[in-house]
């Protein structure tokens, strides 16, 4: 992973240029899970195409506007909905009259307690791209390529051009991935991120943090600290016999920001439902889990 940003370097509101068909705006939304904030980008020369338009606040729009110096803007893409990426889509649609593209909308079932506070549940693309589909100006192709994991709808954006991939929360600059049951789903989540391996991608772009020169490399670390993650789970109920999800957080994390813990044991327990799918876990009525 590259060297830690320093936020100075990261200023808001500000079109920077990154490479001939790209340039980044930087919402300003910083906090534990979006690190300096959402990053918007810019697609395109003669026309563009934003992607991740992030939060509806009114001097990102305004900044989004002007970062594309009055060139048309041919599509609106979102990755996937939480609140952080999508909600400004709708309020820059109106105001630049481009469609909304990109992932489908996302509708979980309210069988219990709420999930899905962190998603965009206003989000109305005009058009909804599936793997492969792709969408294209002047001089840029953007190509969808599905990442199921982080979130059920989850989308990656190649540049074919220049043979980029805008990766949105899927593989991140500055972290990994937190993948919350029940949308979040660890499975799909390793399967996406072997897609992403197989590849032969220069370089990625992630909503959060700095692009990533040597994508192939970071992707393979990060499927080799989700499997030293599991290893820890493994390890950890057969040396203390059946466990609650806290009390495994308190021992793997130690050392982490506190206010991660919850979304820690988010990811913890998107392992647990893996490895009980694999026959190596399993939950018990009263909340632990035990091996097999």
């Amino acid at each position: 992973m590259n060297a830690p940003i320093d936020p100075a370097d990261m200023p808001t509101g500000i079109r920077m240029t990154l490479s001939p068909l790209v340039g980044r705006v930087l919402a300003p939304n910083p906090s534990p899970f979006t690190y300096t904030g959402t990053q918007t980008y810019v697609v395109g020369t003669s026309d563009v195409a934003v992607i991740d338009p992030g939060p509806d606040e009114a001097n990102h729009i305004a900044a989004i506007v002007a970062a594309t110096g009055g060139r048309p803007i041919r599509a609106i893409l979102c990755t996937h909905t939480h609140r952080d990426h999508s909600p400004a889509a709708a309020p820059l649609a109106a105001v630049v009259g481009a469609p909304i593209i990109g992932c489908a909308p996302l509708t979980m079932e309210d069988d219990g307690p709420r999930a899905d506070a962190a998603f965009d549940a206003a989000y109305r693309p005009d058009r909804i791209l599936t793997d492969g589909d792709q969408v294209a100006g002047e001089g840029w192709t953007l190509q969808a390529l599905a990442t199921p994991g982080h979130t059920s709808n989850h989308l990656c954006f190649a540049l074919l051009e220049e043979k980029a991939l805008f990766t949105g929360d899927h593989v991140m600059g500055w972290s990994t991935s937190v993948i919350s049951p029940p949308d979040g789903d660890m499975t799909d989540y390793m399967r996406s991120m072997q897609r992403l391996l197989d590849r032969d991608d220069a370089i990625y772009y992630p909503a959060h943090g700095d692009a990533v020169d040597n994508p192939r490399r970071l992707v393979r670390g990060m499927m080799g600290h989700r499997k030293q993650r599991e290893g820890q789970i493994l390890r950890f109920l057969e040396r203390n016999g059946a466990s609650a999800i806290p009390a495994m957080v308190a021992e793997m994390y130690k050392g982490v920001d506190s206010r991660l813990h919850g979304a820690a044991g988010r990811s913890v327990l998107a392992h647990l439902i893996d490895l009980d799918q694999r026959g190596k876990a399993a939950p018990l009525d009263d909340g632990r889990w035990r091996l097999c």
